[in-house]
């Protein structure tokens, strides 16, 4: 199900732009429950885009928090913002930012198999430098990598105010 954005003229569809501003940003904001707290993290990420259907690949430590998170609670909401341009009116109402933005809700699930964190560490590496890489079993023993399916997601764009 998607949900919908209240202000739809700011509502980002084409496909093409929407892939713009998954390479563009390097950071996603992960949102997690921990006992009915909120906690969220920034992490790098890696995506894919297949049919419409959006994938993240995160990295990082074998234990801490977000992972305890994770095993009782896998649900995540997921923000990804870009092009961040600050800009100035004649009044306090007029000042905001520009921007481009994704935000969406899914699963997360720990990536446990030797070939599936391969995968992950790649698409990553691919997002975040242009470049592919390789891993071989050492390296990815010492990571634990997570899947997130995002189940629907909305993007935006808020252009700079032309002036004049």
């Amino acid at each position: 199900m998607k949900q919908g954005i209240t202000r739809r003229e700011r509502e980002v569809t084409d496909p093409a732009a929407i892939l713009g501003i998954l390479d563009r940003a390097k950071i996603v904001h992960v949102g997690m429950v921990d006992n009915g707290e909120p906690y969220i993290v920034p992490m790098n990420y890696g995506y894919t885009m297949e049919n419409g259907k959006l994938t993240l690949y995160l990295h990082g430590a074998k234990e801490g928090r977000k992972l305890d998170i994770l095993r009782v609670n896998p649900k995540v909401f997921v923000e990804i913002d870009t092009d961040l341009v600050p800009f100035e009116g004649k009044t306090a109402c007029h000042y905001g930012i520009g921007y481009s933005s994704i935000m969406g809700r899914g699963i997360a699930e720990l990536v446990e198999d030797t070939e599936g964190k391969k995968k992950g560490l790649s698409v990553l590496m691919k997002t975040q430098t242009g470049k592919d890489f390789e891993f071989d079993d050492r390296m990815v023993s010492v990571v634990t990598v997570i899947k997130i399916t995002v189940s629907d997601y909305t993007a935006k764009h808020r252009p700079v105010p032309q002036k004049g």
